[in-house]
């Protein structure tokens, strides 16, 4: 397996620029998530890895070897699309063998092989089936099988699961994650899907419009998301955003607004002008005592929790709260917040203040 570095990577269509001077690394043995919505140049910075797009500017190196104008075939990678593009006039036996059968591998070597796969992903018993007749999730197994057989230095896999239903994705997504850490790969994923990211990666990438807005570790972008883009994508809700005017100094601790002053942890940057308070809905209690208040227009129930949304004098507001919490349509409570889980975005730009919780986490391409 191999260490993946990409430096400065930029790719054109015409006047269209689909990624922008992304740089970013991929340890050796790391389960790698590219994520973000459509159109935000995941897909492209993977194909630019696998060698099926040039980059415009940029070097992409795989193990130590600057690959970036390298073709596909002197890469060493392997690809899982999403449709699988399985070879359908063969059955199983002969989708997966025909990686080491092209690279002329003996007979007796290739049968081994296949037998070895088909045994950790449990398809032993459909080798000999037509791929034609086969559910999604045995195609899918059937792909994986075909892109690991021959343990290349990485696998690229662009939403692999996009095609399955919502329940088998999830027994798929574990399936893939063990087989991973069984072989100790280096994996690249793309998706779109932030569950699916924060649940399988051990890194993450977040791109949009072609920029890559936050790396790192899944809990360090929820926890402390660099934009706002970031806080609103990742999260389900998302952060609540409280916009207001006013000044956040270097060496703050609280920021004033709506007549009233909340902490915050001590800030390194300081910024005045328009200003966004965010926090995630679990970091915010219902507490009658507290002077910041709100209107409760909706309750939704979700079995242990439930999420309640409130008017407030700078935007909505929604809370995460347990289902045992009273909640009514209409009444006014106070809002809490926890102090130590806030963050502070300048508004216009959308980027995060640094302060002394998240000095080490906002990182980007």
């Amino acid at each position: 397996m191999a260490q993946i570095r990409i430096e400065n990577v930029r790719k054109d269509f015409g006047s269209f620029t689909a990624v922008q001077s992304s740089s970013f690394t991929i340890e050796d043995g790391e389960f790698f998530m590219l994520l973000g919505p459509s159109g935000c140049g995941k897909t492209t910075t993977l194909r630019m890895m696998a060698g099926l797009e040039l980059p415009t500017k940029g070097e992409i190196y795989i193990d130590g070897e600057e690959v970036g104008m390298k073709p596909a075939s002197q890469r060493d990678i392997a690809f899982v699309f999403q449709m699988f593009a399985l070879y359908p006039h063969m059955n199983v036996r002969k989708n997966i063998s025909y990686p080491l059968k092209s690279q002329g591998m003996p007979g007796a070597a290739v049968k081994q092989k296949v037998g070895e796969i088909a045994e950790i992903l449990g398809i032993t018993d459909i080798l000999d089936r037509p791929v034609g007749g086969l559910s999604g999730g045995d195609r899918q197994r059937v792909a994986l099988g075909r892109a690991i057989v021959r343990d290349p230095k990485a696998f690229f896999m662009d939403e692999p699961l996009g095609a399955l239903d919502a329940e088998f994705r999830e027994h798929m997504s574990e399936e893939l994650r063990a087989l991973h850490d069984r072989m100790n790969a280096t994996t690249v994923y793309v998706t779109h899907d932030q569950l699916e990211a924060m649940q399988m990666g051990d890194k993450i990438v977040v791109m949009n419009h072609g920029v890559v807005e936050q790396f790192g570790v899944p809990q360090n972008i929820y926890d402390w998301p660099a934009t706002k883009f970031v806080a609103q994508f990742i999260g389900s809700p998302p952060m609540n955003f409280l916009d207001f005017h006013g000044m956040a100094g270097a060496g703050a601790t609280s920021v004033s607004f709506g007549g009233n002053t909340f902490d915050i942890p001590r800030l390194i940057d300081g910024e005045s002008g328009d200003l966004t308070f965010g926090v995630r809905p679990e970091h915010i209690r219902l507490d009658d005592g507290a002077s910041y208040r709100g209107e409760v227009v909706a309750v939704e129930y979700l079995g242990t929790t439930q999420i309640i949304t409130l008017n407030t004098a700078n935007g909505p507001v929604k809370v995460r709260a347990a289902s045992s919490q009273l909640a009514r349509v209409g009444e006014k409570t106070g809002l809490a917040f926890d102090p130590r889980t806030v963050t502070i975005f300048n508004a216009d730009t959308g980027r995060a203040l640094k302060n002394e919780a998240n000095v080490g986490v906002l990182t980007n391409g």
